[in-house]
């Protein structure tokens, strides 16, 4: 091997490449596979994933994709973190929810999380979880002067928030000792309830806490800006993010009105944003979030101090499914690694069952551990923003950004967050996106794992204790497996009621060669939905006919090659009519429907729609 020369890099050895070399080597490839892009720039293309906002994924990035200047760790405009050090000294915030309403098993609870890494304590009050008179014992044993609380009881954040002053004077915590957030967030309770009616009390309420804590209580932030009620609703990273500025920036007016500065006010407020699988996404989320943040108060005229968002994130419960819940586990480990990956201050891990009712012992134990294993094994805090460089993530976190402002300007524009939510545009507007996604959610593309995708018909299902129903009249609460799992429990309904799931019948035309790929196809989309399947593999129609019959199915789809189909399929198909099937499908997209064969099911169909009617169908035949 040739050593270079000192102070020549390794790459010199090599002839340059150039983006359009990369270019012609993709259009190859897509030719090869059917595709036919006319030039590089259209191969390339081609390749692009399209994400929520407009926004996209290219395949490729280079230094010629530049963004905005992000900084340095620690200094404004804060995309590569709040703090010079980063998580490197201490790691991020551990942060465990409770909302259990039993006493005594929310103290355990609390106790064990302390013993065992949790760092502060997140406890919903009130009708979402332990009534707020019951703090006190569920602080029980608690040192309030190295555990954080943070609170949130909806309405009722001024009553709980005296009963948490209550405490530190009773257990003599120094005022600088105490840390952690009481909660108060008036509009997101409005946009959580729908109701307008107190808003304008409960904004008092908080501003007067603000300013308490402000003279009183350094470490004690009393605003929290949540934005889990828009994404929970449906809203894309740049709606939730928008709709999380419009609320700080109304939070400010009002702390500054009330005597605090730009710099007090800032003090007092903490942003919590959902976190979810989607990696890069997420990452990008947090650091436009405090750019956008900075910027909002460097025109405030705040100085860069106090410029920073202190951020919590929260793994998303949109992603979480009730069927196959231990999935949730991987979901939960790649949405923790991206919050702290992006830079969150405190991270919250739902517990894999929280889609079921209360998390039991083991799922709180699983929930904590994730963030242990990432922090003490994995190590991942000990570098200071290990996405900053990517050229990837400084230009998505860059569009995000952008259009995160654009929605915090139309609302603006529309008079603030609360005109927003009065006059039905947040809501209107989160819908229409909801419904955007929930199509491509139908049409399975965004699979969900365990449940569009590779389904278990035979997993016994979790079972838990319900919790709280919570704060509801306002914005919906949607998730991503909602449409299945609906599908999924008519299933259990019918084996409940008949010892057996609805079935369907697959006629593999041909050799397994020429068959399974789409027989494994059908046979996972119609699993997704809750129907069995009994696949038979020939090419006989009198095979075919008497598999059928006893299967007990009254619906067929036909699984093969294109060659076979053309030979085959309607020959089968109308044999299959004959023995008394009332719909014959076939996994593939031909030219035209051979005879016999009713529709055709294929990659990027509405699975929804299809698994519907033949519930509905198998259902009218029984």
């Amino acid at each position: 091997m040739k050593v270079p020369p000192e102070g020549l890099p390794l790459a010199a050895e090599f002839p340059a490449a150039h983006r359009e070399q990369w270019q012609q080597l993709v259009q190859g490839v897509l030719r090869k596979s059917g595709a036919q892009p006319e030039d590089g720039p259209a191969a390339e293309q081609a390749l692009t994933t399209r994400l929520q906002d407009g926004l996209s994924a290219r395949p490729l990035y280079t230094a010629e994709d530049t963004a905005a200047d992000p900084g340095y760790p620690g200094f404004p405009p804060f995309v590569r973190g709040g703090r010079p050090q980063g998580s490197a000294v201490a790691g991020w915030d551990v942060r465990q929810r409770h909302a259990d309403p039993d006493r005594r098993r929310a103290n355990e609870a609390v106790l064990a999380d302390l013993e065992h890494g949790v760092g502060s304590l997140w406890l919903e009050l009130g009708g979402a979880g332990l009534p707020v008179d019951a703090l006190p014992e569920a602080l029980t044993g608690v040192y309030l002067d190295l555990a954080a609380v943070a609170l949130d009881a909806g309405a009722e954040f001024t009553a709980a928030a005296e009963q948490l002053f209550a405490l530190y004077e009773q257990r003599e915590v120094s005022p600088g000792d105490a840390a952690g957030n009481l909660g108060a967030d008036p509009l997101g309770l409005r946009a959580r309830t729908g109701s307008a009616d107190a808003t304008d009390t409960l904004l008092a309420e908080a501003t007067a806490l603000a300013v308490r804590c402000a003279a009183e209580y350094p470490n004690v932030r009393a605003l929290t800006v949540d934005a889990l009620p828009y994404h929970e609703a449906g809203a894309s990273p740049a709606q939730e993010l928008g709709c999380s500025l419009a609320t700080g920036v109304a939070y400010l007016r009002a702390l500054t009105a009330a005597g605090l500065s730009v710099d007090a006010a800032l003090g007092q407020l903490e942003f919590r944003y959902a976190a979810d699988a989607d990696q890069f996404l997420t990452i990008a989320k947090f650091r436009a979030a405090r750019r956008l943040w900075a910027r909002i108060a460097e025109v405030s005229g705040a100085g860069a101090e106090t410029s920073a968002q202190r951020q919590h994130a929260v793994t998303s419960r949109v992603m979480m499914t009730a069927r196959d819940p231990w999935v949730n586990m991987l979901r939960t480990t790649v949405a923790c690694l991206a919050a702290g990956v992006g830079g969150a201050d405190a991270v919250t891990v739902l517990p894999f069952d929280s889609a079921l009712g209360l998390p039991d012992a083991f799922a709180r134990r699983i929930a904590r551990n994730t963030q242990a294993i990432l922090l003490e094994e994995s190590h991942l805090a000990r570098v200071i923003d290990p996405a900053g460089g990517s050229w990837y993530v400084e230009q998505l976190s860059e569009e995000l950004a952008q259009a995160a402002w654009a929605w915090f300007q139309e609302i603006e524009r529309a008079g603030g967050m609360r005109a927003a939510l009065d006059s039905g545009l947040a809501e209107e507007r989160i819908a229409a996106t909801w419904a955007e996604r929930s199509v491509r959610l139908a049409k399975r593309r965004e699979p969900i794992t365990g449940v569009s995708e590779f389904p278990h018909l035979d997993e016994q299902p979790l079972v838990r204790e319900p919790a709280p129903a919570g704060l509801g009249g306002g914005l919906p609460q949607v998730r991503r497996a909602e449409a299945y799992e609906a599908l999924r429990d008519r299933s259990d309904a019918w084996l409940t009621a008949t010892g057996a799931r609805p079935v369907l019948f697959l006629a593999s035309i041909g050799t397994a060669s020429a068959h399974t790929a789409r027989t494994t196809f059908a046979a996972n989309l119609f699993q997704a939905g809750g129907i069995a399947t009994v696949p038979h593999e020939s090419a006989d129609p009198a095979a075919f006919t008497e598999a059928f019959r006893s299967s007990g199915a009254t619906v067929a789809c036909l699984c093969s090659s294109d060659a076979l189909y053309a030979e085959h399929a309607a020959t089968v198909a109308e044999a299959l009519k004959a023995a008394g099937a009332q719909r014959v499908l076939l996994a593939g997209r031909l030219g035209e429907l051979p005879a016999g064969v009713d529709e055709f099911i294929f990659a990027g169909g509405d699975a929804v729609a299809v698994l519907t009617s033949l519930l509905d169908q198998i259902g009218a035949a029984r």
